[in-house]
């Protein structure tokens, strides 16, 4: 059965982020929130934890998973950014937004597009998100929480555990927020390309 955590979304509370972190440093599998909707969350190196996400989600190698890293410093140690690409992203962080760059050698093989050799990073603005990876000290490996056949996220951290109880480890609440997807934008290739339009503003990508 996962663990349930309820966090107040303005004010997290440390003692519950820290147990949160200490669970996905030991390989758990969690739901947590988002500036954009619920994603499923683990530790960057844990292969179980990749593999349970593919399962839960239904997706192949070709997915791109993103990496929510807590600032601009952090990203740029595991994607590389020239200056123009530099000041379109920090322009427009922290936010709904999914970057997609070539990886450094940082990012394990495994997260890596098979072909491309690329991945999705993005800063969230969303305190309780911030606060889980400035506890973890390093970015959150991340996929939205969207099942296999269903249009939209689900928005309510019960509904979560309800129905994920026993394929995730743990659900952190702080409310609802929100069944938009991140906007994602793909930079790998120099130019930006629009991916998929969601809850950031994808018109200044134009």
């Amino acid at each position: 059965m996962a663990k349930y955590f309820d966090v107040h979304p303005d004010n997290p509370q440390q003692r519950t982020i820290l147990q949160v972190a200490d669970s996905i440093r030991s390989g758990a599998l969690v739901a947590y929130p988002t500036d954009s909707c619920f994603a499923l969350g683990c530790q960057l190196g844990s292969r179980d934890g990749i593999d349970r996400i593919r399962q839960i989600r239904h997706l192949d190698d070709r997915h791109h998973f993103t990496l929510v890293c807590q600032n601009f410093a952090q990203l740029g140690q595991f994607v590389y950014v020239d200056n123009d690409v530099f000041r379109a992203i920090k322009a427009s962080t922290p936010g709904s937004y999914t970057f997609i760059l070539p990886a450094s050698k940082e990012v394990p093989r495994k997260l890596l597009h098979p072909k491309k050799k690329t991945v999705g990073v993005r800063i969230p603005d969303h305190k309780v998100a911030q606060a889980l990876v400035a506890e973890l000290g390093e970015p959150l490996l991340s996929s939205t929480l969207l099942l296999p056949d269903e249009a939209e996220p689900m928005t309510q951290g019960w509904e979560i555990k309800e129905r994920l109880d026993h394929v995730v480890d743990a659900v952190v609440d702080s409310g609802d927020c929100g069944t938009e997807p991140t906007t994602v934008i793909d930079f790998s290739g120099g130019e930006a390309e629009i991916v998929r339009k969601g809850a950031g503003d994808w018109s200044r990508f134009e």
